[in-house]
Formats: structure tokens, C-alpha cells, sequence
């Protein structure tokens, strides 16, 4: 070292690299240089909520936890009754919840809503918004009632993929992780306007107003669904969609807007 200090560039946290010599980075006798940046560093790691809680400065943005890691209080399924899946590992699973879909209870119009979701092989699932009513129509399912940011096992960018508006609108792309890990959505219904943004990406936007005739979407070309969704409620219910394959939520959080 020809008497001169080594320099390392050392990743602490979160990719965030400091400057130290090699002395600093001793675990006995450690300089004030290095005592200071884990002081640094400590401040920020204590605003990180745990799973299914919300951190004081979410509850002072208003921020509310739909889901407490431990019940099922709050929820239920699409046709009004306790799921027959429990809590699984932390999570809401709607998967063999007896119905279509587990769904909040109480009814939303403005928000942000946020989860983190991690899917089996070949899952098949979606994030409903603006299910009104939880009655089928004749002949149809209940989702017919919702608009559904779609989640699937699969790596392509289309009407049925990952962050896809299901039906309506494609994703910019599949910005999902593979099968067994944890992915992070945020899904805003704001008056006409929906936006999806998955793992910090923003994948998906669509104006409702924009969508004036049913079975067809604002370039002609046609969907599936017999709704002018410019007429859509704008109020109802979030739900979790069970297509037979299991799907972990958790951190379900939800902001109104004004």
C-alpha cells in the first residue's frame, strides 16, 4: 500500500455507495467517519413499514391499511360470505375463497391503491376496481360489473398480460417478476382517469370518457364487454380475483382522493 491508505467504494444500503478507507470499514474502533454514516443510514430504515403496517407518515397522508396480516376483517367474498381460505402465510389468497373474488367491503370512488402480489406457476388473477354492484347480470360474471388490472403468468405485453387494463388497454410492457417473487402495483382511479404502475414502471393509462360505445375500444377495434365505460359507475367495490390458481396480496394500503 506503499504507506498510503486503501480507498473501497462499499455498497451500504440500497445501492447507495460511500467513499471510506479501509480502516473505517474495521468492525472494532470504528472511526467517527463510519459511526456517522450508520447513524446516517439507521434514520431512514426506521421509517420502513413491516408487512401489513402503515409507517406514521403514511397514516399523516392519509393512507389507510385495508389488510392486517392476521384477519379477514374487512372482507369478504363477491357473493357476500366468509372466505373458506384463511389468512395464508401473512396474505389474502383468493383462491378457493368459495367465489369469484374476495372484495373489500366498503365501496370506493377516488384513490390510490397500492399491494404487493406474488404469483404461482401459471396464475391467473386481477385487481378489481369499481365493481358495482356484487350482482351478476344475466348470463354474465361478476366482473362484467368492474374494470380489472390483470395479473398472469406470462412475459408478453397485451390485452390479458400483467398490467394490462384487461381487454381495454395494453401494457406499455410486462414489468412483472418471474414466479415466487414479490411485485409492487399501484393502481389510481381518479374521475375518468386509470393508471397502473408495476415495480416503479408506469405500464398502463386509460381515459373512461374515451370509451363511448360497448364492444369497443376508442380505436375501433373491439372487446369483449358489452359496456360504454364511459357510463360506468365511478363508485364500487376493490377486489382480488380467484381464476384457479393461487396469488399472495399483502400490503394492501389505499389513499382516497378528494
Amino acid at each position: 500500500m506503499n504507506g498510503k491508505l486503501g480507498v473501497n467504494w462499499v455498497d451500504l444500503v440500497n445501492g447507495v455507495k460511500f467513499k471510506t478507507n479501509n480502516s473505517d470499514m474495521r468492525l472494532f474502533g470504528l472511526p467517527i467517519f463510519g459511526l456517522t454514516v450508520l447513524c446516517l443510514l439507521a434514520a431512514p430504515l426506521t421509517a420502513v413499514a413491516a408487512d401489513n403496517q402503515l409507517t406514521g407518515a403514511e397514516k399523516k397522508d392519509g393512507w389507510l391499511l385495508l389488510f392486517d396480516g392476521k384477519t379477514l376483517d374487512g372482507w369478504m367474498t363477491s357473493d357476500g360470505k366468509p372466505s373458506r381460505r384463511p389468512v395464508d402465510e401473512a396474505c389474502i389468497n383468493p383462491h378457493q375463497c368459495g367465489h369469484y373474488m374476495m372484495v373489500h367491503t366498503q365501496k370506493w370512488s377516488n384513490f390510490v391503491l397500492t399491494l404487493d402480489f406474488k404469483i404461482s406457476k401459471g396464475c391467473n388473477s386481477g385487481i378489481f376496481v369499481r365493481t358495482d354492484s356484487l350482482t351478476p347480470r344475466p348470463g354474465k360474471d361478476v366482473g362484467y360489473n368492474g374494470i380489472e388490472v390483470q395479473i398472469l403468468d406470462s412475459t408478453t405485453a397485451d390485452y390479458y398480460d400483467t398490467g394490462a387494463i384487461y381487454d381495454l388497454s395494453r401494457p406499455t410492457k410486462n414489468a412483472m417478476k418471474p414466479v415466487g417473487e414479490w411485485n409492487h402495483i399501484e393502481v389510481t382511479c381518479a374521475g375518468s382517469l386509470i393508471a397502473v404502475v408495476l415495480n416503479g414502471e408506469k405500464v398502463n393509462h386509460i381515459d373512461l370518457e374515451q370509451f363511448t360505445e360497448p364492444n369497443k375500444r376508442p380505436d375501433g377495434t373491439p372487446h369483449k364487454f358489452d359496456v360504454a365505460y364511459n357510463k360506468h359507475p365511478r363508485t364500487g367495490y376493490i377486489g382480488l380475483q380467484d381464476h384457479g390458481a393461487d396469488c399472495w396480496f399483502k400490503n394492501i394500503k389505499l389513499r382516497p382522493l378528494s
